[in-house]
């Protein structure tokens, strides 16, 4: 199956509220892509969509050909897209490595005739898990954290295991909802190389909402800009740093950062 996001004519409405207008967008298979824009624009509302949280109004959403609308977010999540969260999602009295295991109970293959026998089957697979689960651990540098709480993580080593989580699905899109948040700047320097690292690995496409421009700029391939639920440019970095729309919308201009507020 194609690994290919499509949404076309995307709208939803609550109540009066139009969150997101004729949303035209799409994603190709092993691209990164940023979604950018100001608070409120709509961002994680079309996360939402995505992963069948929210069903749209109006339009069409598809993935490798199939409709998304329609099916629940584990459906979803079985068809290979995953997400993380704005606010951390994890489960704090779990520890590292069982948060991960959580993750990948939707592709156990033995019964539980197995599990309660733990003949070979169920031995063979929970060697393969194991191994699945150390090897990410590993790439993340969260290996040797791997029985610790979760709840004792750092704030960005929480980050990273969100992360994490969502790539034990064995996704085929990636959806980032601000993963840089709350990082130092050497974090987000790493979590860059980390995001380009696993997206050439697994051969994955990517989804990037993040207000931090340098990360933005400094790892995506094409970006898409929202204002108040439109999308009002699309294009390469470059693109969009010198668009009149987004400056005026969203990057501003260096004498506008630098003017103190009234």
């Amino acid at each position: 199956m194609s690994a290919r996001l499509e949404l076309k004519d995307v709208s939803i409405q609550f109540g009066g509220l139009r969150a997101v207008g004729d949303l035209n967008f799409h994603i190709e298979a092993g691209e990164l892509v940023g979604l950018i824009g100001p608070n409120g624009a709509g961002k994680t509302t079309v996360f939402n969509l995505i992963t069948g949280v929210y069903q749209p109004t109006a339009g069409s959403i598809q993935f490798g050909g199939l409709k998304i609308p329609g099916h629940k977010p584990h459906q979803i999540t079985r068809m290979g897209i995953a997400r993380t969260f704005q606010n951390i999602r994890l489960m704090p009295s779990l520890d590292v490595f069982d948060n991960v295991r959580a993750a990948l109970i939707m592709n156990l293959c033995h019964g539980i005739a197995h599990a309660l026998t733990r003949g070979p089957k169920y031995q063979e697979e929970e060697q393969r898990l194991e191994n699945d689960i150390m090897e990410l651990l590993d790439i993340f540098g969260l290996k040797d954290a791997s029985c610790t709480p979760c709840k004792s993580l750092s704030y960005g080593d929480q980050r990273r295991l969100e992360i994490v989580r969502a790539l034990a699905t064995k996704p085929k899109l990636l959806l980032l909802d601000e993963p840089a948040a709350g990082m130092n700047p050497t974090e987000k320097v790493e979590l860059m190389k980390l995001i380009q690292f696993v997206k050439d690995k697994y051969q994955i496409g990517v989804l990037l909402v993040e207000h931090d421009m340098k990360v933005v700029m400094g790892i995506c391939q094409r970006i898409a800009v929202l204002e108040y639920g439109i999308k009002i440019a699309e294009g390469t970095p470059d693109e969009i740093k010198c668009n009149p729309k987004v400056i005026a919308a969203y990057l501003g201009t260096e004498d506008q950062k630098q003017k103190p507020d009234a």
